[in-house]
Formats: structure tokens, sequence, C-alpha cells
């Protein structure tokens, strides 16, 4: 009974791990190649596309294959829900300039003068440092695109 109820547990097992990577496998498939490795950094733009594109008719030809489906309906079907999922992504934010993110720091450190927390020659040398890139603000030296440390 105990053989039993193992052989049970091992075969439920082994049936939630194909499971699992029969659901995974559409959804990788369909993640935007957005992440860079080490290997495709280096790599032009060109040929990065190209490998990315060959990996995708592989897939939908290996996936027609298993579903009995040409591969060119699985492309098909694939590009249409490609398409769905970027209609539905909200539209990034375009990150303000440098010289939009000088002019609001310019308008905080006159407000800062104005308020007395800081006298002028203060505010200036911020200013100053500011431009001079001596510490780094959101998309200067040592941020990403989002204003975080990287």
């Amino acid at each position: 009974m105990i053989r039993t109820t193992r052989k049970r547990l091992l075969v439920g097992l082994a049936a939630a791990g194909v499971l699992t990577v029969g659901i995974a496998a559409p959804t990788v498939a369909l993640a935007d190649d957005n992440s860079p490795s080490a290997s495709t950094s280096t790599d032009q733009g060109g040929d990065r596309q190209q490998r990315h594109a060959d990996r995708q008719a592989e897939f939908a030809e290996a996936l027609g294959k298993e579903l009995g489906v040409p591969a060119d309906k699985v492309t098909a079907a694939l590009e249409k829900l490609r398409e769905q999922r970027q209609a539905d992504r909200p539209e990034r934010p375009t990150p303000p300039s440098a010289q939009d993110r000088q002019a609001a720091l310019k308008e905080r450190l006159d407000q800062a003068v104005e308020d007395g927390k800081l006298t002028r020659e203060q505010a200036d040398a911020v200013l100053k440092a500011a431009e001079a890139g001596v510490f780094p603000g959101p998309g200067g030296p040592g941020m990403d695109h989002r204003g975080w440390h990287g």
C-alpha cells in the first residue's frame, strides 16, 4: 500500500511538472525578448532580431507539430496575441530631459531661498554642482532610466 501511494505521488508530481512546462512554454514564447544577456548585449540589433525570429519560428513549428496545427496558424495566433498585449499595455511616460530636470531643480532651490531654508549662495552652489555633474540626480550618473541607482 505504501508503494502504491508513493507511485501515485510520483506520477502526480511528474504530471504536474509536464503540465507546468506545457503552460509555461507558450508564456515564455509570448514574452518580449527585452532582457539583454551578456552575449546579446554586444550583438548588432539585426543579428539579435534575426535570432529571435528564428527561435519564434522554431517554437511555432514545434508547437504546431505537437498540436497538429500548421506552423503558420500558430505563428498567426501568437502574433495576434502579441498585438493584443501591446494594445493593452499602458504607454510609458517620456522621462524628463536634462534641461527639464535642471529647471525643476532651479525652481525648488529658488523656493528654498524664498522660504529661508537656503541662502542664495547655497542654492547657487547646489545648482552649479548639479550642472557640473558632481552628484547624481534622476537620469544622471549612476542612475537608470527610472531614477534608481543601478
